[in-house]
């Protein structure tokens, strides 16, 4: 399995968001039955489907038919976007009970990070902030040790997973190869209340951030993943080394763990 590395994170990753009548981004923080979609890739489009009736589902196109461009928030910052169908924003509305639209991201729309935080003036899609975001396996077989129920790394939603290494390695990670392409470590991650959202029944619970704020906690945010920016493109395939080439162990890149 591979995923193409593109300018703006991985392809078709983040290009698409359902947004209510001000045009403002909806996620799982407000409407946790976000978690019952699920998404396929397909040569027809991407296929969005309920997952607790596969039945009901939706393809959407990768090409939209309209190109009139619509401003649109992420929580502070604002982007452009374009709409994709009547059709699409019934079915949402429609299987998330809530009135919604979705809106996509073509490549004509350039939407920088965090200038704080960019290299070179990176773009990135309907993510947060950046686009890509790195977790170790070892660092949730910590955190799973602590609590009395074990999580799945789809709680925390990073789209690159890596074995080896210790708890909390991706934290000093600034610099680190993968299939030639740079990666650069440029922020803790911050979590929300998302991590506590049961990704198969969208039910909210206090774990793990809970437990993550006793050992995982600093100036009132608890963290858990870095995020990354890439220099280049290409493919990322599973079983892929890393080469680290870079760590930074000053404070904003501390491993907070301490059993």
């Amino acid at each position: 399995m591979s995923a193409v590395v593109t300018d703006t994170g991985f392809e078709y990753d983040r290009k698409w968001m359902l947004v209510d009548d001000n045009m403002r981004c909806i996620t799982q923080r407000e409407l946790p039955s976000m978690a019952l979609l699920q998404v396929e890739i397909t040569d027809a489009g991407l296929k969005v489907y309920y997952k607790l009736d596969n039945e009901v589902c939706i393809v959407i196109p990768f090409v939209t038919v309209t190109d009139t461009r619509h401003s649109v928030q992420i929580f502070d910052d604002t982007t452009e976007a374009v709409l994709v169908s009547a059709e699409a924003d019934s079915w949402f509305s429609e299987v998330l009970s809530v009135k919604c639209r979705l809106v996509f991201m073509p490549g004509s729309i350039k939407r920088r990070v965090d200038e704080k935080y960019a290299k070179n003036n990176e773009i990135t899609g309907f993510a947060d902030a950046f686009p890509f975001l790195i977790i170790g396996e070892a660092s949730l077989i910590d955190l799973n040790s602590r609590l009395t129920e074990c999580l799945p790394i789809n709680r925390f939603r990073p789209n690159i997973v890596f074995t080896g290494g210790k708890p909390y390695q991706e934290d000093v990670m600034e610099q680190f190869i993968i299939s030639d392409i740079n990666f650069y470590g440029v922020k803790l991650c911050a979590r929300c209340i998302i991590p506590t959202i049961n990704q198969n029944t969208a039910q909210k619970l206090k774990e793990p951030l809970k437990t993550l704020a006793t050992y995982r906690q600093k100036n009132n945010k608890i963290y858990f993943g870095q995020n990354l920016l890439a220099d280049g493109t290409g493919k990322l395939t599973i079983g892929d080394a890393i080469e680290i080439k870079k760590i930074n162990v000053s404070d904003d890149f501390m491993i907070l763990s301490n059993k």
